[in-house]
């Protein structure tokens, strides 16, 4: 028979640390715990294939899971000396979710779950504390209505106000026995009122529907927002711990908290946390109160401390990483109910993988590991200038690192609505929730009004990479009236906000930023990068501030100058407006003419800047029309400035209208029946490059790009008139230029012909945007209106913009690649396209055996990163068709 079932706890445990895929990372880690010898609850994990069959089955469960179940709870009352259900010695368990990647409260919970009216009166004999038992019992009841019932939590949360109200409490710990028996009896009449039956006294039922609950929560909106997020597959499932009870609420010698091994805003090796005395766990990471530093906790239970800085201390040895710690402190003694790897900020996640090298737990390939390249580039982009006036309207905790200026949001909707509209956010809530996932992932920054270093907000900012300041209790948001006041101040939803997640103060306005200083262990680790990948890492830029940009970070050339954003200026585009109007050739080559000097100029600066470094310049490729002005006042302007009657010019931008631009007259198409536009910018390069070569003593590796080519022909026919135009060069110069001549692969035709295009082309360079568009037939500009649809309907895993499309547009560029090869054994090998600058992606490429990516300045350190990380285990698989 299948297991099912596993038990932990008491020294011992079935199962371990590398059993996470079965077990979830609580339930694993747990076992592993137990190994260890530290004070874990006995308890058991019912396994993630459970989850599968219960979701196939439709909340059936599988044959012999409840025999295993039972026997598994006997040992757990044996070890804990009570037992289930029994009024006289009641065992309390608690029922929670662990998926095998963390998902921090997207998975349901129920605590205190065996309580009911006998037992609850049995705990307060046993315990001698009524008021613990009435706070234990109202707090399930309350769970399990919100969690198994579906009764709304906020129900719940009016009818404590009321009762505190009427007591004139302000915290939860000023309401006695009496209060908790009146509250709990309002509770169970909500639930019957709103469920439409009484809340169930059974606890074996209570048991088996928490259970279901916690499978059924893999499939609510915001667990499945998470996992598309963060790329978790839908079919791993989660674990179930059923866990026996321990209480933080029994008194003044308990106690409830989380604490890291290390900072994890900054790295610095030192215990961080916060814990609530005389409270249940879920207190400390709700958000509802403003825990104690965990450092206090060595004053208020010194036994307790020093336990728990042991464990700690033997956890991040054991597991070579910074561990997140849920303990509970139950009259003086300390249990440690869960560790994982702790959530932690770009900056504190670089210093600790450095340090852990310097340490000895990890060696430099680990540490290379450790760090997602994602989170690289928020350390890239400036931060709130020092020297810059701040108007602060209020201070809380500086949650997570980072600053940001948006407009105010004060719900998750609004928030989403307007990033989609491609405004900068800043979240405003009371308190963050499981629920607010989508609003957090799209704003630029979260703020709260309550919590603390370790509440919703603040792990769940830090592990996106969003600036967060929690606990910022000036602040009274208002979400009915769409208002946030501090003071004085009154805002309303859309102004503009700004947030410091490093100092935590929250500012009126936008406050200017300047670039950050990136330190020691960037480099160090950017170092370690560079020896392991194979990959080289270019960038795609066409202005001096791009390439230098791109330089600083590393990068070892451009992989893409676009010049048609050098057509751009207002001194250049009158010239190119003349080319377009042009009756001739020879009238195209005189306005081409006045830009020639400019354009040699743009070529020497990045040949300069780049200092010998490869420079790839692509021909011009979009449609003439992107050049012609909108309306017919712009229509008037233009016809006086080119000396073209009204109508003519008129009768020009009609011709050049296309139905689909993307399709049409565009790239090596515009060089073929424009040869003069190619001629004059392959004339610029050259020249450009000469002159470069003679002031510097050094050649530039000047790279001339063909776009859009989908035939041999073409690239063989334009591949003759730049060799032309090299050759007068040469003549008029007194040297030839060197240059390889290559195209841009980004046609469906392109990849399987690329046997007929090697002929010409010295190198490729995949141009994934549009490779992608052709492939799927999805217009890139259009495809948000679905492509989210397409997710949810599981049609695509991930946006094919965004991350490779591996399976069909991956496919093509290994044909090309192989049939590349074969027909010129030394073609260069790269890509230009966005997603030369994805993780995923990148890691395709190497195994692709591709020879650079080249992506935006700001995300050159993040594909430094994931090159190297591609690198391992193996060097490279070249794909072979």
């Amino acid at each position: 028979m299948t297991k099912y079932v596993y038990s932990f706890g008491g020294g011992a445990a079935e199962g371990g640390a590398d059993m996470r895929a079965l077990l979830g990372g609580k339930g694993a880690n747990l076992a592993e715990m137990s190994r260890l010898g530290l004070p874990v609850p006995p308890g058991f994990t019912v396994t993630t294939e459970v989850c599968a069959a219960f979701h196939e089955g439709a909340g059936a469960y599988p044959d012999g899971l409840a025999d295993q179940a039972a026997e598994a709870l006997r040992a757990v009352e044996r070890e804990a000396g009570a037992r289930f259900g029994d009024p006289d010695n009641p065992l309390l368990l608690s029922v929670r979710s662990g998926a095998r990647a963390s998902m921090p409260g997207m998975l349901d919970t129920v605590l205190n779950l065996g309580l009911n009216d006998a037992t609850a009166e049995g705990l307060a004999r046993r315990s001698g504390d009524p008021r613990f038992a009435g706070d234990s019992y109202r707090r399930f009841i309350q769970m399990f209505g919100d969690v198994v019932l579906g009764v709304d939590h906020g129900a719940f949360e009016e009818i404590l106000e009321r009762r505190k109200e009427a007591r004139g409490a302000e915290l939860d710990t000023e309401l006695d026995a009496e209060d908790w028996r009146a509250v709990a009896d309002a509770y169970r009449e909500k639930i019957r009122e709103a469920a439409g039956a009484p809340f169930p006294q059974d606890p074996e039922r209570q048991l088996w529907a928490a259970i279901g609950a916690v499978f059924g929560s893999w499939r609510n909106k915001r667990a499945e927002t998470w996992r598309r997020l963060n790329g978790i597959p839908d079919d791993w499932g989660t674990a179930v711990t059923v866990q026996a009870m321990v209480f933080g609420n029994m008194g003044d010698d308990c106690a409830s908290g989380v604490a890291f091994t290390r900072d994890p805003s900054t790295g610095a090796r030192a215990a961080f946390g916060e814990f609530l005395p005389n409270t249940q766990g879920e207190d400390v990471v709700a958000g509802i109160r403003t825990p104690k530093p965990l450092e206090s906790l060595e004053a208020a239970m010194p036994e307790a401390w020093a336990a728990l800085t042991g464990a700690m201390a033997r956890l991040e040895a054991h597991y070579r990483d910074m561990q997140d710690v849920e303990f509970t402190v139950q009259r003086g003694r300390l249990y440690v109910l869960q560790t994982r790897a702790g959530k932690r900020t770009a900056a504190a996640a670089l210093k600790i993988a450095v340090d852990m090298v310097d340490e000895g737990l990890i060696d430099r390939r680990e540490a290379i590991r450790r760090i997602d390249p994602e989170a690289l580039e928020g350390l890239l982009h400036p931060a709130l200038d020092p020297a810059a006036e701040r108007r602060v309207i209020a201070r809380g905790l500086a949650a997570s690192p980072g600053a940001a200026s948006g407009r105010l949001a004060l719900t998750a909707d609004e928030a989403e609505a307007r990033a989609r509209a491609g405004e900068s956010v800043i979240l405003a809530r009371t308190e963050t929730s499981p629920e607010d996932i989508h609003g957090m992932h799209a704003a630029a920054g979260v703020v709260t009004a309550r919590g603390g270093m370790t509440s919703h907000a603040a792990v769940v900012a830090r592990g996106m990479g969003r600036p967060c300041v929690s606990g910022a209790g000036a602040l009274k948001i208002d979400v009915a009236a769409g208002t946030l006041s501090a003071g004085d101040a009154v805002l309303s939803e859309g102004d503009v906000v700004t947030i410091d997640g490093g100092t935590g103060e929250v500012m009126l306005g936008a406050v200017p930023t300047v670039r950050p200083e990136l330190g020691e262990d960037f480099g160090r680790l950017m170092g370690w990068a560079d020896e392991a990948r194979v990959l080289r890492v270019r960038t795609n830029a066409e202005t001096p501030a791009e390439a230098r940009a791109a330089r600083a970070f590393g990068a070892e050339g451009i992989g893409l100058c676009r010049t048609e954003h050098m057509f751009f200026d207002d001194d250049r585009i009158p010239a190119i407006r003349r080319t377009i109007m042009a009756e001739g050739a020879e009238e195209r080559r005189a306005a081409l003419a006045e830009i020639l000097p400019m354009q040699r100029r743009d070529f020497a600066e990045l040949f300069e800047i780049m200092a010998g470094l490869p420079v790839t310049v692509r021909l011009l490729d979009p449609p003439l029309h992107e050049f012609l002005p909108r309306g017919r006042a712009e229509l008037a302007d233009m016809a006086r400035a080119t000396g073209k009657p009204e109508a003519e010019v008129e009768r020009r931008a009609a011709q050049l209208r296309e139905i689909n631009p993307m399709l049409g007259h565009r790239g090596c198409r515009l060089g073929l029946t424009y040869p003069e536009i190619y001629e004059m910018q392959a004339r610029a390069a050259f020249e450009a490059a000469l002159e470069a070569e003679r002031e510097t003593g050094a050649a530039p590796a000047l790279e001339i790009m063909i776009p859009l080519a989908a035939t041999g022909r073409e690239l063989a026919l334009l591949g003759d008139r730049i060799a032309a135009v090299a050759k007068a060069v040469a003549a008029e110069r007194g040297a030839a230029p060197k240059y390889l001549l290559g195209t841009m692969v980004e046609l469906p035709r392109a990849c399987l012909r690329a046997g007929d295009l090697a002929r010409t082309a010295q190198f490729f360079s995949f141009g994934t945007n549009d490779l992608t568009q052709t492939a799927f037939g999805i217009s890139r500009d259009d495809s948000s209106r679905f492509l989210d649809r397409y997710a949810e309907l599981g049609v695509l895993a991930r946006d094919p913009f965004v991350t490779l499309d591996a399976d069909g547009v991956g496919e093509l560029v290994a044909i090309a690649v192989e049939r590349g090869r074969r027909a010129r054994a030394d073609i260069k090998l790269g890509i230009c396209g966005e997603h030369g600058g994805d993780p995923e992606s990148i890691a395709f490429c190497h195994r692709a055996g591709l020879d650079y990516v080249s992506c935006s300045p700001y995300r050159v350190p993040v594909a430094r990163l994931a090159a190297a990380r591609a690198a391992w285990p193996g060097r490279r698989l070249v794909l072979a068709f």
